[in-house]
């Protein structure tokens, strides 16, 4: 290419990168010297520019800069046509190989003073491993160590050391500064990645890949190489691998599993599989992974015993079995064109908002953006030249073993028969599914036991699917639930002894995804429901409280009672959800439930905070520590997804001391406390999560301090909040303290809200408080009950006015408020109806469709007879009536304000 034209194609480039990527836009801004290099059209010195971008004392800046100059350096290259996809990817490659080289001496040096990284490797695989990263890609990795030779702080531990080394190396790499990011880090590769350290002990590794590993790990380790660290490890490692990757047998059962892989994908990924607007070039039908899956299938079959085969790059890869005479020469032709053209539109996609992407657009708008990118005219045009390439792979793919037409196992048939006999409408779906369950992906399918365990199970699994409200819902449900076990034996033995869970589990994946996804994270969750006293109504406060605070064993610890607390509140939050799900409760009925076991958590955890806290600081004489709780816990009705709005308070005065070895004021002594607490109802532990909680509304807000003394809080109520602070304070209520605490607290309460008002302006205030959380938040979707007009926030805002104009009704419990409000002829005879299929349709779509968005049409029945109506139109009906007649309650108390 002489001067002239390849100035003329770098100019072309830079101006559709600044037309058509908001991503090299960015960067041609952020680096003029680079787009100066490239203008005077030197591409070499364009990549040794950006490699001295890498020069700072700060390791962050470094990497990020010499990524971010070579990412704009390389995109313009290949946007001109100057660089051929294996340049690109070579060179991303090596840039991906220096950072992680220079991630890792930083990391190795900061623990042990020993740049060299000695005794650590970084083995690389996917397209790394090959030397073909994408544009924007994860890098995926396997790190390992020696712990005889890995350099280590005194008294540190090999596992330790390697722990911090990897730990550092990944966050030199992947946070994201104000730089931006270097490369993604995927581990996921090495073995058992649920519940293996990050950095593994070479043997280990090595044992692992000997005696467990999967088809799937054998496929992925064509590709590795040492990408970074110790020469010697990672030479060591990969021989010593060496024939668990290349067998001597001719091994063709590599694609019976590769095609149970492939089936998966497509399955798993259905909408890109069609050709057209959408289209996956990675999965899809035809795509880059049936290209790299075609090549892997003859390398491994044939490698063994043909070294020459054993190249990580997928077009190296094509040429030498071509060479071989593995493949034909026009498929070699064919399938690299295409290889080629994919990764090249792959790298557009990426390059317009530096996303791991590999769909094709389904907008119209953005597929014309990509195609001019590349430099067409639109995504007509784009999707007319990609389109031949898909359909020649998919012709070739198939021929791999029979493609779609290679046999089933010997009892598919067998299968099939079951599924028709058990009524399933899609018998070829769910025996697809079943197939590629049983090929060995799934992570909690791997071990012998699980799978007999699962075998077991199976039969139970798909008489309870076939009589599921929605079976392909459920079992796309499942298949995510099952892949994300660390291990399923205990799970699948369960629902065999179990056949009514298998009931319970179908039915609350067919309607349920805020349960399906809370028992994808934690299955033992169903252990709750062997118990028919799961379906009864929650307990006391009291009676719940014993049940969580209840110790397992003796010596029990503080961070052992906070695992147990969330086991077991999480265990009688999943029971009530199911109670909705199963129709077995009224919603309301179930929302004073939630409330109840927040409410007994709190005691719990508080309780013992407090005792933890104490045993360094001792007590304060005449003080305790208060809780208010506000919003739907201090109304008694929370639903499965509310957070906890609660106000820390403590009894006596701020002067006292506490009488510990530690001692503190009691202005410091609570306001170090009231955190631990908060961390006691919220930090995950390794029994999961628990509540998230809001204290936004205390005196002063976030500006105030987290916990502030009675009386402090009754002279602020008293002289500095705002109206809306009084309308929080209607839905108050103390739920932690003793007793005394607790009665004093409510008289301040009390005091405060009968206090003398101008209704006038109070409702004034409530409706400009409305109009700023309408401006602020609009309704989430069509079923949004508390947004929007008509809605439960309408409807709360109107009684809140009321009150406090007219010192009626200061009740927590919103229906008690109406009642009262009704007998005093203030709200229209019958709008507790409103409140009450609003209240139940609230607590139904925050399991059954968080967006708040139209559920699916076999969810509606379950919805409407939960609301206490015949079918889906009447509580459509119901739910217009109910918004009326709350629009028509608020545009009543707006007209008094003048609004």
């Amino acid at each position: 290419m002489n001067e002239t034209v390849l100035s003329s194609s770098l100019g072309a480039a830079l101006e559709r990168a600044r037309g058509h990527s908001p991503f090299l836009r960015l960067l041609i801004e952020q680096f003029p010297e680079i787009v100066s290099n490239l203008s005077a059209g030197d591409i070499e010195s364009t990549l040794a520019a950006a490699r001295a971008l890498g020069a700072s004392d700060d390791p962050m800046v470094a990497i990020r800069r010499e990524r971010s100059a070579h990412a704009l350096a390389l995109a313009i290259a290949d946007l001109a046509g100057i660089f051929p996809l294996e340049r690109v990817t070579a060179e991303l490659s090596d840039l991906a190989d220096r950072l992680l080289g220079r991630a890792l001496s930083r990391a190795a040096a900061e623990r042990s003073g020993d740049e060299s990284a000695a005794g650590f490797a970084v083995i690389a695989l996917g397209k790394l491993g090959g030397r073909e990263l994408n544009y924007s890609s994860d890098v995926d990795l396997v790190l390992l160590y020696d712990p005889a030779v890995l350099p280590r702080r005194p008294r540190e531990e090999p596992d330790q050391a390697a722990l911090r080394v990897a730990q550092r190396m990944v966050e030199l790499l992947q946070k994201r500064t104000q730089d931006g990011y270097a490369f993604r880090v995927d581990l996921r590769l090495r073995p058992s990645p649920e519940v293996t350290p990050i950095a593994l002990p070479v043997d280990a590794a090595i044992s692992y890949y000997e005696a467990a590993a999967l088809p799937w790990e054998r496929a992925a380790f064509v590709r590795a190489r040492i990408a970074a660290g110790d020469p010697r490890l990672g030479r060591y490692f990969l021989e010593a691998l060496h024939p668990f990757v290349w067998r001597r047998s001719l091994d063709f059962g590599t694609v019976g599993e590769i095609q149970s892989i492939t089936r998966q994908i497509r399955d798993h990924y259905a909408q890109g599989q069609k050709f057209g607007p959408g289209y996956d070039l990675k999965r899809g039908r035809g795509g880059i992974r049936e290209i790299e899956f075609f090549v892997q299938a003859h390398q491994l079959i044939h490698g063994g015993r043909e070294p020459d085969l054993r190249v990580p790059a997928t077009l190296d890869a094509l040429v030498a079995l071509e060479r071989a005479g593995r493949i034909e020469a026009t498929d070699r032709s064919a399938l690299g064109d295409a290889y080629r053209l994919f990764r090249t539109v792959e790298h557009r996609l990426q390059m317009i908002d530096d996303r791991q992407t590999h769909s094709l657009p389904r907008d119209d708008e953005a597929l014309d953006n990509v195609a001019r990118l590349h430099g067409l005219s639109d995504g007509a045009a784009l999707l007319d030249l990609v389109e031949p390439h898909a359909a020649r792979v998919a012709v070739i793919y198939g021929t791999l073993g029979g493609g779609e037409d290679r046999r089933l196992p010997t009892d598919a048939e067998a299968l099939a028969a079951s599924l028709t006999q058990a009524g399933f409408p899609e018998v070829a779906a769910i025996r697809a599914r079943i197939e590629s369950w049983r090929s060995g992906r799934i992570r909690s399918l791997r071990t012998s036991a699980a799978r007999e365990a699962f075998e077991a199970m199976l039969p139970t699994l798909i008489d309870a699917f076939a009589h599921a409200p929605d079976p392909m819902r459920a079992i796309n449900r499942f298949e995510d639930l099952i892949e994300r076990l660390p291990s399923g034996v205990n799970f699948y033995r369960l629902l065999e002894a179990r056949p009514g869970l298998a009931e319970h589990v179908a039915t609350i994946l067919s309607h349920a995804p805020a349960l399906a996804d809370q028992l994808g994270r934690r299955p033992e969750l169903l252990d709750g429901l062997i118990d028919a006293s799961a379906f009864e109504p929650a307990g006391s406060v009291e009676a719940l409280a014993r049940e969580f605070a209840r110790s397992d064993r003796a010596g029990d610890d503080y961070q052992l009672l906070l695992d147990r607390v969330r086991r077991r509140v999480n265990e009688r939050r999943f029971a009530l959800g199911v109670q909705l799900v199963a129709g077995r409760s009224d919603p309301i009925d179930v929302a004073d439930g939630y409330a109840r076991v927040a409410e007994a958590a709190i005691e719990v955890l508080t309780a013992a905070t407090v005792a933890e806290f104490e045993q360094s600081h001792g007590r304060v004489a005449g003080s305790d520590l208060l809780i208010l709780g506000l919003g739907r816990l201090g109304g008694g009705a929370l639903t499965h997804a509310s957070d906890l709005d609660l106000i820390y308070l403590f009894s006596g005065t701020h002067e006292a001391e506490s009488s510990g070895p530690k001692k503190l004021r009691a202005t410091d002594f609570f306001n170090r406390l009231a955190p631990r607490v908060t961390a006691a109802l919220s930090v995950p532990t390794a029994a999961g999560p628990l509540y998230e909680v809001d204290t936004r509304l205390r005196p002063n807000g976030t500006d105030g301090l987290l916990a502030v003394s009675v009386e402090t809080f009754e002279r602020y109520q008293r002289e500095q909040a705002w109206t809306w602070e009084h309308m929080a304070l209607l839905r108050a209520r103390p739920i932690y303290g003793p007793a005394e605490g607790r009665a004093a607290l409510q008289h301040v309460i009390d005091e405060t809200l009968r206090q003398d008002r101008d209704p006038a302006r109070v409702t004034a205030d409530v409706v400009r408080m409305r109009a700023e959380i309408a401006a602020h938040k609009a309704p989430t979707g069509p079923f949004d009950i508390k947004h929007g007009e008509g809605g439960l926030i309408d409807l709360e805002f109107a009684v809140q006015a009321l009150q406090l104009g007219h010192r009626i009704g200061l009740d927590p419990r919103l229906d008690v408020a109406l009642a009262e409000l009704e007998e005093a002829g203030l709200v229209p005879v019958g709008i507790d109806r409103a409140l009450k299929l609003l209240t139940r349709m609230l607590v139904m779509f925050r399991l059954v469709s968080p967006s708040s968005a139209e559920p699916p049409v076999p969810t509606r029945p379950l919805v409407a007879a939960a609301c206490r109506l015949e079918d889906w139109d009447e509580l459509l009906a119901a739910h217009a009536q109910a918004r009326q007649s709350v629009s028509a309650l608020w545009r009543a108390v707006v007209a008094k304000a003048g609004g």
